[in-house]
């Protein structure tokens, strides 16, 4: 009965010994066996000639691969390493055996813990972990895909969650140039006045060399008003130099050369010098601190810009209506301007305060700030004046932490001391106490103090979340450093004396109505001038109204009084979802004068969508307005046209984007974000490749790469090929790639690719033999792309035109041979003769 099943499977397998080795590749790729397990193969089916020469070792025991260099992108458990060359050796006991060795600076990014690592065990002069040594670890080669996968038990590792890495996992990319770029241009014409063009962009450009981020901002504007007293203002100007890196043992940041003071206790100011500071991104995500953000109401199809000290930190372009910018950088720190450019040129301005509630920090841990320098301004000016300040928190027990610093300087002095308690189910406390001196002239020297209580709580039970809420009292002779440096320069504008700083930020949800409220306010008061005041009220909700689903309500309050002017007014918005698009309604009161519109919002494909309203208002005007919004692969893109009866014409076009460029390639690209990071992605030459990462989509360009600029620092990336729309001669033996990038980082990951016709071929060597069976064949990438089977025979993937492939048995590659210029796609077989190197 034995020997039947033998003749049975003999007959099989000479008839066909291609499948048989297909069988075997899907047999290594699976390894369904332990690896312990070997299987024997019954080589009596092969060619007598054959029978001396069967390359099938790899294939009897499940993970073995034969003794040898190869290229692999290491997964260890969910996360993905750039690839890496990976040797597999025979240990001098086992010399029959092959094992992956993987080195000491390898093992190091895997993130164990310390005290595990030591217990390990290591061979090959300690060049090889012993991976039997730590219990539960495997290590799984899949050729196939170039992986090896490699599994360890979590309680070996570092603190890890499901998108954060720990420290020894973070990837500081490769050397490259970036230029991001923010383009807005505008063309009005008005009745009452003469016509108006204008251009105002800008952006940062930049190297990255290791872990280093060398940055340069830049911003410029042009405007142009025609007529006969026209007027020609035009500007350009690197704003600010520096350098930055992360100091992952520190959990740190480094920065050198022109920045804004990161201070949490004292007010910002610009300066010269270098900062080493805590930085919250490379703490885990539910440690992470607080960002700014920025609300209001634009009248039309605005221009936001967001500047400090004159310097644009950000720019946008918002349809009418209110607006919240999310997105400012975290480390955006003090007073900032906000301006709102209106289609008809108008301006309205008003300020935003980003103080934030000091840190409490965990017991025992320790945070800090720390900078050294000279002050400077916009135009690269520094004063004669040397400072160095320090600041830390220190948790003292599980509630209470200890804050503060001092800030000291040449005829300046400030220290400040506090104390922050963390509430539990009532939130979060901190007081602190600033007190300051500062020496005006020979006669002249001010001290003064100044007072902060602040809160924050969210309400989980009730849906609430109070994001910042705080009081401060300053005396009159207290004066910020901003303040003394004003006194000194007229380079500085005079922000006034503070006397009393009210700032609070509400949020509601109410479930039950399908609702929520926002409640923004802020009050300045001034010793020597008028009191501001901001706030902004906003109720929403979402309802089902006959064959209306999903329809939306807001109604949007907003008061500025800034420099004895007021900006009032009401906005009222309805949405309802009516075919594939939207119908609007808008009222709004501002100033005196009432408007309303009426509007359509629809998709032009999956990539851009526009908007349209027709408008009346009390003064007897009537408009209508376009807004068109596009992105794309290499940029996103947005038009506005406007109309007024009485008024204006108005065209806008912006246009956002940037480009990187490496050693590896270059390509044009949607905006990188505040951080600037990003993953450039490579698809062996192929173009227009979907891929897909952070919600959007982009298309490899000519030579193969993608950048994906949706890229959050120290959190784990996925990118991935929309298989569906890969061309027919095109496979993915990867289609999936990660990685976790440090701030301002440029990754590099490639896509495991398959390009050219499939079909089958005979290989022969210089003497007329023919490869051993079971040797591998590979193209130029070192991908897999056939397996020899019986007299010479293989199926292979991946055939150009002109391309190179080498065929290797025993460890070693053998043999090349070169495809031809022209491939037919109906030939039964190719001849390919095969040449020693």
């Amino acid at each position: 009965m034995r020997n039947q099943n033998y003749k049975n499977r003999n007959l099989t397998l000479s008839i066909c010994p291609v499948a048989f080795a297909v069988f075997i590749a899907c047999f290594m790729s699976e390894s369904v066996i332990a690896a312990s397990d070997e299987v024997e193969f019954n080589i009596d089916v092969l060619d007598v000639k054959e029978r001396n020469e069967v390359d099938i070792n790899r294939f009897s025991r499940a993970g073995y691969l034969m003794p040898g260099e190869n290229l692999f992108n290491v997964v260890v458990n969910k996360s993905e390493f750039p690839e890496e060359k990976v040797s597999y050796l025979s240990p001098q006991d086992k010399p029959d055996d092959s094992l992956a060795c993987l080195s000491p600076d390898l093992v190091s990014r895997f993130g164990f813990k310390e005290n595990e690592i030591r217990k390990a065990g290591w061979w090959q002069d300690g060049q090889c972990l012993d991976v039997n040594s730590l219990p539960g670890m495997t290590v799984t080669p899949d050729l196939g895909s170039g992986i090896l996968k490699i599994n360890i038990p979590q309680s070996l590792l570092e603190y890890t969650s499901e998108n954060w890495e720990p420290p020894s996992r973070w990837d500081d990319g490769i050397p490259g140039f970036i230029l991001d770029y923010y383009l807005n241009a505008r063309h009005t014409q008005s009745k009452s006045s003469s016509d108006a063009q204008s251009l105002s962009g800008n952006g940062v450009a930049g190297f990255n060399i290791g872990p280093w981020r060398l940055r340069a901002n830049w911003q410029g504007d042009y405007e142009r008003e025609s007529g006969k007293d026209g007027t020609l203002r035009k500007n350009f100007k690197w704003d600010r130099f520096y350098i930055f890196r992360a100091i992952k043992s520190l959990k740190s940041e480094l920065t050198v050369g022109e920045s804004y003071l990161p201070s949490t206790i004292f007010d910002s100011f610009r300066f010269t010098g270098a900062s080493l500071t805590s930085d919250d991104a490379q703490l885990a995500p539910n440690l992470r601190g607080y960002a700014p953000e920025v609300v209001g109401v634009a009248k039309s199809n605005a221009k936001v810009t967001v500047s400090q000290q004159g310097s644009v930190i950000y720019e946008t372009t918002v349809a009418s209506g209110p607006f919240r910018i999310q997105d400012l950088n975290n480390a955006v720190m003090g007073k900032l301007d906000v301006t709102i450019q209106e289609q008809d040129g108008t301006r309205r301005t008003f300020q935003v305060d980003t103080a934030t509630i000091p840190y409490l920090t965990r017991p025992g841990s320790v945070r800090y700030k720390l900078a050294i320098g000279k002050p400077s301004d916009y135009e690269h000016h520094t004063q004669n004046i040397h400072f160095a300040t320090g600041e830390l928190s220190w948790g003292i027990s599980n509630g209470w932490s200890v804050y503060g610093g001092g800030l000291f300087a040449n005829d300046y002095l400030t220290v400040a001391a506090g104390m922050g308690r963390d509430l539990l189910a009532l939130g979060a406390l901190s007081l602190d106490v600033t007190s300051a001196r500062a020496k005006l002239n020979e006669h002249v020297t001010r001290k003064g103090n100044s007072y902060r209580l602040s809160y924050s709580k969210r309400f989980d039970d009730y849906d609430s979340q109070i994001t910042f809420a705080g009081y401060r009292f300053s005396d009159r002779n207290y004066m910020t450093m901003s303040q003394f440096l004003s006194s000194r320069t007229s380079a500085y504008s005079n922000p006034g004396k503070g006397k009393e700083l009210y700032t609070i930020t509400i949020a509601k949800q109410l479930r039950k109505l399908n609702a929520g409220i926002y409640l923004s306010y802020n009050h300045q008061t001034y010793w020597e001038r008028a009191a501001s005041d901001t706030w902004n009220l906003s109720l929403s909700s979402n309802f089902d109204m006959g064959r209306f689903k999903n329809a939306s309500l807001s109604l949007t309050g907003y008061r500025t009084q800034y420099d004895h002017t007021n900006d009032d007014g009401v906005y009222l918005s309805l949405s309802l979802p009516f075919g594939e698009g939207t119908l609007s309604y808008s009222g709004q009161t501002s100033g005196g004068t009432q408007s309303q519109n009426v509007g359509w919002r629809d998709n032009l494909g999956d990539n851009s969508d526009y908007n349209v309203d027709i408008g009346t208002s009390s003064d007897g005007e009537h408009s209508i307005n376009g807004y068109l919004d596009y992105t794309g692969s290499i940029a996103e893109m947005t038009a506005s046209a406007g109309f007024e009866n009485n008024g204006y014409r108005t065209l806008g076009l912006s246009v956002e984007g940037g480009m990187t460029a490496t050693a590896q390639g270059a390509a044009l690209h949607r905006s990188s974000g505040v951080d600037g990071t990003r993953l450039m992605v490579d698809t062996a030459g192929i173009s227009d490749v979907a891929v897909s990462g952070g919600g959007n989509d982009v298309k490899t360009n000519y030579f193969g790469k993608a950048v994906v600029t949706d890229i959050n620092s120290y959190y784990r990336s996925n990118v991935n090929i929309d298989l569906d729309e890969l061309p027919d001669d095109v496979e993915a033996t990867r289609s999936v790639v990660e990685d976790t990038l440090t701030k301002g980082a440029i990754g590099y990951r490639k896509f495991g690719i398959l390009a050219g016709q499939k079909g089958m071929a005979i290989v022969k060597l210089e003497d007329g033999s023919v490869p051993p069976f079971g040797a591998m064949v590979k193209n130029e990438d070192k991908i897999q792309t056939g397996i020899i089977a019986e007299n010479g025979r293989v199926w292979l993937s991946g055939m150009k035109p002109g391309g190179k492939m080498d065929v290797s048995w025993n460890g070693k590659e053998r043999c090349i041979f070169i495809l031809p210029e022209k491939l037919d796609e109906k030939t039964a077989s190719l001849l390919l003769p095969c040449i020693n190197e």
